[in-house]
C-alpha cells in the first residue's frame, strides 16, 4: 500500500472497512514521529540493557544521586483536567468494538482502551482497534452480534484513554526507511492524529497510559513526543494528559522524576502491581535471594508492594495529582454463587486497603466489578479525589522496595503458572489478548509473571514443599501433559485451540532457556500475522 513518502510503506493491506486509518496525512504523521524518535527510541533501550548488566553483576537499584535536587523541591504538575478530576473507578480492556461499548457505557469513570497487554498484536486487530477508538471519539461505535443484538453508546460514558504499546515494541507491518517502526508511535501517533480534534471539542481531550517505563529518560521521551505532536497538528501544548504506569521495578525509584519530566502533560500515576511483581522477578533474576514464592502468596500487603504503593501515593498527592490503584483480576462466576460471593469479597477488600492507602482511584477488568469497587470507594472518600492527604508519614527506602517475600514454592503453583502461560499464549497466538482462566481474567502481565518465577525457580534450583528440586526435565514434562490435556478443556470454538503444541514449544524455551527474554510477547510476535 503505497504512502506519498516513498520512505514510508506499509507491508500488509488493512482490513478493507478500515482502509482510511492508514490514510497518507496519517501515515506521513506517523513517519514523522518515527524519523524524529527512532534514535532516541534505541538509545534508551540500549541503556535499558547496560542497566540489566549491572543488575546481574550485583548492582542494586536505588534513589539517583543526581536527581535528588527534583525529588526534594516542592512543585506540582499541571493543573488536572476537568473529565479527570474524579477517576474513582476505571475499567480496562482490549481495543474489541463490542468490549469498547460495553466498557464506556459500564458506569466506570474512565474507560482504558488498551493496545498493549490485553491486546494480542495482530494486524488486523491492531487496525481495527484504531478504527474503534476513533469511533469512539466520535460516538458513532455500535455493534450488532450474530444473533442480531445492537450495541450503542448510552448519552453518558467513561471518559476515553488509550494505551500504546511500550518503547520495546515493533510494529512490523509499518516500515518507515527500512525498518519497522516503534509500536509506541504507531499506537500513539494514529490515536492523535486521528481523535484529538473530536475528542476536544465534546470537551474532553487526548489522553493516554503509558506503560513499561523504566527511567525518566523513557518520560522525557515520551514528554518529547508529545510536543512534537500538539505542535505539528496545531493543538496547544498541555492538552495530551497521560498516566505512567509504575510497573517495573526500576521506575519506582525514579516516581517523582517520571512526573517531573511529564509534568505539563502529566495524569498522575498507577500501580500497575502484576507487571510490577515480573519486573522484580526479571531484574533480580540472577539474585538467588529474590526468589519468590507461590503467585497466589505475593499480595499486595507484602511488605515490598505496600511500600511501593504508598511511595506512589506520597509522591503523586505531594505532586497535585492522582494516584491510581491496580487491578482486580477476580471476573464474576455465574455458575457458583458461593465462588462468586467470595470473588467479590475479595474485591472489596484490595479496594478497601486502597482507598485507605490513599489511592483517587482504581481498576476493575469486568463490568460487574465497577459498582463493587464504586461502593467501596464512595464509602470512605468524599470528595472526587483525596490528593489533599498528603501522606507525610511515609517514608520509603531502597531496602524497603526490595525487600523479598517468604512463602513456600508448591507443586501446585508451579502447574497453575505453567497452565495459566501455557493457555494464555495459546489464545494470544489466536488473537486474543485477554482471556478467562480460573474465574480472573489474565493479560500479558499475569503470563509474564507465571513463565518467569518458572524460570527463577529452575535457575536457583528452588525447591518444591514436596522435596522435589524444580528442573527443566519437570517443566518439560508439566509442559507436555498440559499440551495434551488443555486443548480438550478449552473446547474446540476457543481461540487459539489449535496453537497448543507451538504454545507449548515457545514456553518450554521461555522457561528453560539459559537466558532469560526480557518479554515473552517479542519472542511470540514473529508467529503473528
Amino acid at each position: 500500500m503505497p504512502a506519498s513518502d516513498p520512505g514510508i510503506r506499509v507491508l500488509t493491506p488493512p482490513p478493507s472497512d478500515c482502509a482510511g486509518i492508514l490514510g497518507p496525512a496519517a501515515l506521513q504523521f506517523v513517519g514523522a514521529l518515527a524519523r524524529r524518535f527512532e534514535t532516541e527510541r534505541r538509545r534508551l533501550l540500549a541503556l535499558r540493557r547496560e542497566r540489566q548488566q549491572e543488575l546481574d553483576a550485583g548492582r542494586l537499584p536505588d534513589f539517583l544521586p543526581q536527581t535528588k535536587h527534583i525529588r526534594d523541591r516542592e512543585w506540582t504538575v499541571a493543573p488536572i483536567r476537568p473529565d479527570l478530576t474524579d477517576r474513582r473507578v476505571e475499567i480496562t480492556g482490549p481495543v474489541e468494538r463490542k468490549m469498547m461499548i460495553n466498557a464506556l457505557n459500564s458506569g466506570a469513570n474512565v474507560f482504558m482502551a488498551d493496545f498493549e497487554d490485553a491486546n494480542a498484536p495482530t494486524w488486523e486487530n491492531n487496525v481495527r482497534g484504531q478504527q474503534n477508538v476513533l469511533d469512539a471519539a466520535t460516538r458513532t461505535i455500535t455493534y450488532t452480534s450474530p444473533d442480531g443484538k445492537r450495541y450503542a453508546l448510552e448519552p453518558r460514558t467513561a471518559t476515553l484513554m488509550v494505551r500504546p504499546r511500550g518503547w520495546h515494541l515493533i510494529e512490523k507491518h509499518l516500515v518507515v526507511d527500512g525498518q519497522p517502526v516503534s509500536a509506541s508511535l504507531f499506537d500513539f501517533g494514529l490515536t492523535f492524529f486521528h481523535t484529538a480534534a473530536a475528542l476536544l471539542a465534546r470537551g474532553s481531550g487526548p489522553y493516554f497510559y503509558l506503560p513499561k517505563l523504566e527511567s525518566h529518560l523513557e518520560a522525557r521521551l515520551w514528554n518529547d513526543v508529545f510536543v512534537f505532536a500538539q505542535d505539528a497538528l496545531g493543538i496547544p501544548r498541555g492538552t495530551i494528559r497521560a498516566t505512567v504506569l509504575i510497573e517495573t521495578i526500576l521506575a519506582a525509584f525514579e516516581t517523582d522524576e517520571i512526573l517531573w519530566e511529564l509534568r505539563d502533560h502529566s495524569a498522575g500515576l498507577n500501580c500497575g502491581r502484576w507487571d510490577y511483581i515480573f519486573s522484580y522477578i526479571k531484574k533480580q533474576r540472577r539474585r538467588p535471594e529474590c526468589v519468590l514464592p507461590d503467585r497466589a502468596r505475593v499480595t499486595m500487603d507484602q511488605p515490598f508492594l505496600h511500600a511501593y504503593a504508598d511511595l506512589v501515593v506520597r509522591t503523586c498527592h505531594r505532586r497535585g495529582i492522582h494516584a491510581l490503584g491496580g487491578m482486580a483480576a477476580q471476573i464474576p462466576n455465574k455458575r457458583d454463587a458461593a465462588l462468586n460471593a467470595q470473588a467479590l469479597d475479595k474485591v472489596r477488600q484490595d479496594k478497601l486497603r486502597e482507598v485507605r492507602q490513599g489511592h483517587d482511584g482504581t481498576w476493575v477488568a469486568h463490568p460487574a466489578l465497577v459498582s463493587v469497587a464504586r461502593e467501596v470507594f464512595d464509602g470512605h472518600m468524599s470528595g472526587p479525589h483525596q490528593i489533599s492527604r498528603q501522606r507525610e508519614d511515609v517514608r520509603v527506602t531502597a531496602r524497603d522496595l526490595l525487600a523479598t517475600p517468604a512463602g513456600e514454592i508448591t507443586a501446585d503453583g508451579l502447574r497453575t503458572n505453567l497452565g495459566v502461560a501455557l493457555q494464555y499464549l495459546a489464545a494470544w497466538l489466536g488473537g486474543l489478548g485477554c482471556v478467562p482462566i480460573n474465574n480472573l481474567m489474565e493479560d500479558a502481565a499475569t503470563a509474564e509473571i507465571s513463565r518467569a518465577q518458572v524460570w527463577q525457580w529452575l535457575h536457583h534450583g528452588a525447591r518444591l514443599e514436596d522435596g522435589r528440586t524444580v528442573s527443566a526435565a519437570l517443566v518439560q514434562q508439566i509442559i507436555a501433559e498440559l499440551v495434551q490435556a488443555l486443548p480438550e478443556r478449552v473446547g474446540p470454538d476457543s481461540p487459539g485451540h489449535d496453537k497448543f503444541s507451538l504454545a507449548g514449544r515457545i514456553l518450554a524455551e521461555l522457561a528453560t532457556g539459559a537466558d532469560f527474554a526480557e518479554f515473552l510477547t517479542t519472542v511470540a510476535y514473529d508467529y503473528l500475522d
